[in-house]
């Protein structure tokens, strides 16, 4: 696993156990224990039913999977530990956004595949050629079983997030609404942590589809940031210096 405050950039098999789960991510936010051991949390999870009705073993693979997306942001979990009144819709955005972060397969499916296909005017989308991209990203790297849970898993955890239709192939290519607190939090999250792209051009605008004058329009009218063009070039900037101090100016009672 890479550094803490950076996106993954290793390929690991976690999405194949665990893939949106916003309802489990918003348990974990708010029970999360400090200053205990990885065991003893996983005791406390099942015990207390953190995740409803879950084995044992069911808990313990969660809260890896939910670590691995969370923990390694300290400054972003200690807000949506905070942040107890979200939205669904931001609930499963920023979900969304924090498996993009963590895991790189997923993060190239729906950052930079499925915006291509949007942008293309490509119809809709069907699981043989999810098949066929998942293969080419590392050829030789998984076996055929593991390619078709791979593609199974990317395309629920897409559909999941708004980004594809649910449910039976053929699959429409979605544009899910994105609240402005969202996209704030997104654009702080981005300042303080170590990814590829800038904050204006990364694949997790771009899996929501806001790139270009697109963007910039949602960044004008989006309270605490402003934009301007000069040219070809795009001046962006943003009222509070952390995350955590726009937590505290735009959740007020809310984010630690």
């Amino acid at each position: 696993m890479n550094a803490f405050n950076a996106e993954e950039t290793t390929f690991h098999c976690r999405i194949q156990k665990t893939t949106l789960a916003p309802e489990e991510a918003r348990a974990y936010w708010s029970r999360w224990i400090p200053d205990v051991s990885k065991e003893a949390q996983a005791i406390r999870a099942f015990e207390e039913r953190w995740f409803g009705a879950r084995s044992a073993a069911r808990v313990r693979i969660l809260l890896e999977s939910l670590r691995a997306r969370f923990d390694r942001f300290p400054e972003a979990f200690e807000v949506l530990r905070g942040w107890r009144g979200m939205d669904a819709r931001v609930r499963g955005l920023i979900c969304h956004w924090h498996l993009q972060l963590s895991d790189p397969l997923y993060r190239g499916f729906t950052g930079d595949f499925l915006p291509a296909r949007r942008s293309s005017g490509a119809g809709p989308l069907d699981r043989g050629q999810v098949l066929r991209w998942v293969a080419e990203v590392a050829p030789g790297r998984w076996g055929p079983s593991s390619r078709v849970q791979f593609t199974s898993k990317l395309m629920t955890a897409a559909s999941e997030a708004g980004l594809l239709s649910p449910r039976r192939d053929p699959r429409l290519l979605l544009g899910p609404p994105v609240p402005d607190l969202a996209l704030a939090y997104l654009l702080q999250l981005l300042a303080g942590i170590a990814f590829e792209g800038t904050l204006l051009q990364n694949p997790y605008l771009a899996s929501v589809g806001l790139t270009g004058p697109l963007l910039e329009d949602r960044l004008r009218s989006l309270q605490g940031f402003s934009v301007r063009r000069l040219g070809d070039v795009v001046e962006f900037d943003r009222e509070a210096s952390s995350l955590r101090d726009w937590a505290a100016a735009a959740l007020p009672g809310e984010a630690a």
